[in-house]
């Protein structure tokens, strides 16, 4: 049976767990109460990624967004919505250490309602997540494209184009499985090799641009629904074409006021 329902109760880490193999995981990227409240009653999990520096702010990657800024995006949609699984998405050099990831991830739990932080890096990072969920954090690990590494990496690049990065990727998994992370973010990975990982993970993965064989799938709501025109990846479906809609509801509006037909005796006290 669907968790999906008028008065579902609030999705948990062990609601995550209990969908793998039974029921696809819908997450989306959201950054304020508005959207977030959008999106409450259909999705299981709200990413508020650092995907906002780009979409939001209009900078060219993520690095430069901070603790500050992600704690007040996630403030925000955690106002508006309650039932989903909300997930923060630690930024740039703030985990680069243990005690730093423990430090900024207990001010993510003492400052906002988030369920869950979400961390780049694969094997390098298992001491970091194992210590975090000891401490009493819920972890996401990220592994494949990851967008925090783009300029160490030369751009975003697609993994698991060879056998060796295959078992690499699939390495990384196990380790980071074995570390306490609740769930796997696939990211830019051959379908084949992410279902790979899929079938031989005990905990689910969520994929964005790594195909089917993922328990779930994430997008970015800017890239989905055509608000983001910047660039379009190959793996985003745009199931609106919202930019469009933006622009010629406005034009109408610009429109009437100029003629002025708006406001009419009906939109007047």
């Amino acid at each position: 049976m669907s968790i999906h329902s008028d008065n579902r109760r609030k999705i948990t880490v062990k609601s995550i767990a209990k969908m793998k193999n039974k029921e696809k995981i819908v997450m989306i990227t959201a950054y304020d109460a508005l959207f977030a409240n959008l999106f409450e009653s259909q999705v299981d999990m709200i990413l508020v990624g650092d995907s906002l520096n780009m979409s939001f702010l209009g900078k060219s990657d993520t690095l430069s967004s901070t603790m500050e800024q992600m704690i007040y995006h996630t403030n925000a949609v955690t106002q508006g919505a309650r039932t989903p699984l909300i997930v923060f998405d630690m930024p740039f050099g703030s985990y680069s250490t243990k005690e730093d990831a423990l430090k900024n991830a207990n001010r993510v739990y003492k400052e906002t309602d988030a369920d869950a932080i979400k961390i780049e890096g694969g094997a390098n990072r298992a001491e970091i997540v194992e210590y975090l969920t000891k401490n009493g954090i819920a972890v996401i690990s990220h592994i494949g494209l990851m967008p925090q590494f783009v300029r160490s990496e030369g751009g975003y690049v697609v993994r698991g184009k060879t056998k060796e990065d295959a078992e690499l990727l699939k390495k990384d998994a196990k380790i980071l499985e074995e570390a306490g992370a609740f769930t796997l973010l696939l990211e830019g990975i051959k379908s084949e090799v992410a279902s790979e990982i899929t079938s031989s993970s005990i905990i689910p993965t969520i994929g964005i641009g790594a195909g089917a064989g993922c328990d779930g799938q994430v997008l970015v709501w800017s890239d989905m629904f055509g608000f983001y025109e910047e660039f379009k990846p190959k793996f985003v479906k745009q199931y609106m074409q919202g930019a469009k809609l933006i622009r010629e509801a406005l034009g109408e509006y610009v429109q009437e006021v100029k003629d002025g037909k708006f406001p009419s005796d009906e939109f007047s006290y």
